[in-house]
């Protein structure tokens, strides 16, 4: 569908921090599914291809608990290949013991669930985009109960939850941030992205290629919200994959002449949204 593909710019990766690498690990690979690509002593790639790496575990120096009423990460979302994949992983979880939560959006069907530290992960599955509803620029979507009945009908028998499917795609990323004027104009002037949809005063939902969201922000945490320590359990930073090294230079054009500067170390090139989310930009 090209949502997660050039010349879409997408989140192409999540990089958390937790306060145990090992107990982390154990969470990620045997309950979510994923394989190790790349481990160091605090550092971990996590991946489903076995080539790429869409989520980073890392354990800070002195690292303390995830903090309450910050700004940061709400959740990141997995997108799922198939239905069945979403249907297989109901019940894994459910003979695993893990509790999670479910809502229909319209657009997408998805579980949410938290790792050892708190931090939020959606699983979902994209509906098909002939289903979703467009009013001009907005995109319905709701909150609404998963039907689990019609989702288990696609299992396919015999077949089992075996890890994530090597299709994974981190879908979409969500965010706390502490307030939405400047924040719109970073996502949408800086960084390039539509507003899709928008929660009342609390909420908004940025993409670009008419994909229902590739990056939500809100308010719930409060507005004026402070940064997290950068020790804490939480984000450390997500990566946005951008078209070419043309979009790259236009969007550090664009960011500065909003008064955002972008750095550049050993060719990582970075940048803060309004609230201090760390964001890397990248090809």
């Amino acid at each position: 569908m090209g949502f997660h593909s050039k010349p879409t710019t997408f989140v192409g990766h999540v990089n958390i921090k937790v306060e145990n690498l090992e107990r982390s690990l154990q969470y990620y690979q045997e309950i979510i599914g994923f394989d190790i690509l790349e481990q160091t002593s605090s550092t971990t790639k996590l991946t489903t291809d076995g080539k790429t790496s869409i989520l980073s575990l890392e354990q800070p120096e002195n690292v303390i608990p995830k903090q309450g009423r910050t700004t940061g990460l709400y959740h990141f979302a997995l997108l799922l290949p198939e239905k069945t994949d979403l249907a297989n992983i109901v019940v894994h979880l459910t003979e695993k013991g893990i509790r999670f939560g479910s809502s229909d959006h319209l657009v997408s069907e998805a579980l949410y669930l938290h790792d050892p530290d708190g931090n939020e992960i959606e699983i979902y599955i994209d509906r098909d985009p002939s289903e979703w509803n467009w009013n001009g620029e907005a995109v319905a979507m709701a909150v609404d109960p998963l039907d689990f009945e019609r989702l288990l009908e696609n299992i396919v028998p015999g077949s089992l939850w075996k890890g994530m499917p090597e299709g994974t795609l981190m879908g979409h990323i969500h965010l706390h941030v502490s307030e939405l004027r400047k924040t719109e104009e970073f996502y949408v002037q800086g960084l390039g992205f539509d507003v899709v949809n928008r929660y009342g005063a609390q909420a908004l939902f940025l993409s670009t290629g008419k994909y229902h969201h590739h990056i939500g922000v809100n308010t719930w945490n409060g507005v004026g919200a402070p940064k997290p320590p950068e020790n804490s359990v939480g984000m450390e930073s997500f990566t946005l994959i951008l078209p070419n090294e043309e979009a790259i230079k236009e969007t550090i054009d664009n960011l500065q002449k909003i008064g955002v500067s972008v750095t550049e170390n050993d060719g990582r090139l970075t940048t803060y949204d309004p609230s201090g989310n760390r964001i890397e930009l990248a090809v």
